[in-house]
């Protein structure tokens, strides 16, 4: 598989793993110290062939996709969840993406999403406290399991309504993925 846009990844490691998956360039930030001469060289990358921001499911990696969509508008986004970005030795409780699967990293960059302007969305904030993604007491779980369905990563709550918007997830695709919530729910 050959990805045309240049991937923006946290460190070596990172790089090593895609390549093992698919045929890529890529870009390191070097962890979260995102300095200038990197921003650059993301802005030029994106003005030539693109940009997927391809970070891990934790904190620095969002802070690391944060800046660098402030700074080269128009990146399209990867992600992996949690357990798919997760250290297979028990004994070792680090999260990235040198730790997923080929597989898993094949699925990510093929549904990658790329950000809108902010716009109205057919999805709003009751819709969310009425299907317990807000406020109930299992929400943290359900928003991790959505964010999953959807491919848009883990959000807490006041990032949810904005993320679904910004990826452009439609009524009618929130509505599938909370049917497959809802059906899990039973199945517990």
């Amino acid at each position: 598989m050959k990805i045309k846009e240049i991937i923006v990844v946290e460190g070596r490691d990172d790089t090593a793993k895609i390549r093992l998956a698919v045929d890529a360039d890529t870009i390191e930030t070097n962890g979260s110290a995102v300095n200038k001469e990197i921003l650059t060289r993301i802005k030029h990358a994106k003005e030539k062939r693109g940009v997927i921001i391809f970070t891990d499911p934790d904190y620095p990696g969002e802070r690391i996709r944060h800046i660098v969509d402030q700074a080269v508008p128009g990146c399209k986004h990867a992600f992996l969840t949690r357990n798919q970005a997760r250290a297979k030795n028990q004994t070792n409780k680090s999260l990235g993406i040198e730790h997923a699967t080929i597989e898993s990293i094949r699925h990510a960059l093929k549904d990658v999403y790329e950000l809108a302007e902010v716009s109205d969305s057919e999805i709003d904030k009751a819709d969310l406290i009425a299907i317990g993604l807000i406020g109930g007491p299992q929400a943290s779980m359900r928003r991790a399991k959505l964010g999953e369905l959807l491919q848009i990563g883990h959000t807490n709550g006041k990032q949810l309504l904005k993320r679904l918007t910004q990826f452009q997830i439609t009524k009618q695709q929130f509505e599938q993925a909370v049917k497959v919530l809802q059906q899990e729910d039973k199945n517990v």
